[in-house]
């Protein structure tokens, strides 16, 4: 079963009367530090070219699409997922299963250059990363396909709201949410690098070999003193300076990893979730249950009777 799928709020898809063309329909909203599109497509069709102003977020909403970006295999993309496109990069889309009545999606934030380099550079001198050699700044290509987390798609959510609105403060409001949004977006291009590729980075970064520890003892009591004397940080910074790389803290990135390895557990056909509660490190049935309700939006049981 596939993880929770983080979407912003629907978009709903234009009236066949409003429609410029079936192929990359396209809705602009310019404000002075980027520009918002909303594309959609409602026929099948294959390799079209598009090119955005500047760097690009773009985020799939509805149906399938498979990229073909310079350098790399074409992949498929789906909601819940976005793709950093880069400045003036030149993309060709495939859209295999789109249809009138089920149309293709997808938002594509296009961010002026200046408005990153600012935001970086404020980053860097006032909110420094735990290690000098790894500076805030947008990842690249190998880092550029994500799955959503709850806060990127919160902050996404909350730009394509004040990009529509009326508001004669829209461009200001909008300003300091693209800020965040690109906050969010370095925060998760770092989780995919640390929280899934740590193994890489034991010997160059404190908070990786703080991950394959958490990973190696996730079903026994894990303390934040043992974690931040791994981290070479006293208590307080470790939690400052956790939150402030991976946009959550290591009492929540714990309960996730906690929660994932329960679902792999919950998956196998013997097992029952009073046991899996124990095996993933939760020592109290009643939050355990709790817990994956609030992150999977339904209880262990219900997970386990779709997915055995």
């Amino acid at each position: 079963m596939n993880p929770r799928v983080h979407l912003p709020a629907a978009v709903a898809p234009l009236p066949p009367h409003q429609l410029q063309t079936l192929v990359e329909n396209r809705t602009v909203f310019a404000l002075d530090s980027y520009e918002l599109n909303i594309f959609e497509t409602h026929q099948k069709a294959h390799r079209v070219p598009l090119r955005l102003d500047g760097l690009a977020l773009t985020t799939m909403l509805r149906g399938k699409k498979v990229m073909h970006l310079p350098g790399r295999p074409a992949f498929d993309y789906f909601p819940g997922e976005s793709v950093v496109v880069g400045e003036d990069e030149r993309m060709e889309i495939d859209f295999p299963e789109a249809c009138a009545c089920q149309p293709t999606q997808c938002l594509a934030v296009a961010i002026a250059p200046d408005t990153i380099r600012q935001t970086v550079e404020l980053l860097n001198e006032r909110y420094p990363r735990a290690e000098d050699h790894t500076p805030w700044a947008l990842a690249g290509p190998e880092h550029a396909h994500l799955t959503n987390t709850p806060e990127l798609t919160s902050t996404l959510e909350r730009l394509v709201a004040v990009s529509r609105t009326t508001d004669a403060a829209k461009d200001v409001l909008a300003s300091f949410t693209l800020q965040e949004l690109l906050v969010r977006l370095m925060q998760t291009q770092a989780r995919q690098l640390i929280f899934h590729g740590y193994a890489r980075h034991l010997t160059t970064h404190r908070f990786a070999a703080v991950v394959d520890y958490i990973k190696r003892h996730l079903a026994e009591n894990l303390s934040v003193d043992k974690l931040s004397a791994l981290a070479c940080m006293s208590k307080a910074t470790f939690f400052r300076v956790f939150k402030r790389e991976f946009g959550l803290t290591p009492i929540e990135y714990i309960i996730r990893e906690r929660l994932a390895e329960a679902k792999r557990l919950l998956r196998q056909p013997l097992a029952n979730v009073a046991d899996v509660c124990l095996r993933a490190g939760f020592n109290n049935l009643s939050h355990f249950q709790a817990l994956f309700k609030k992150y999977e939006g339904l209880t262990p049981g219900a997970y386990k009777k779709l997915t055995v």
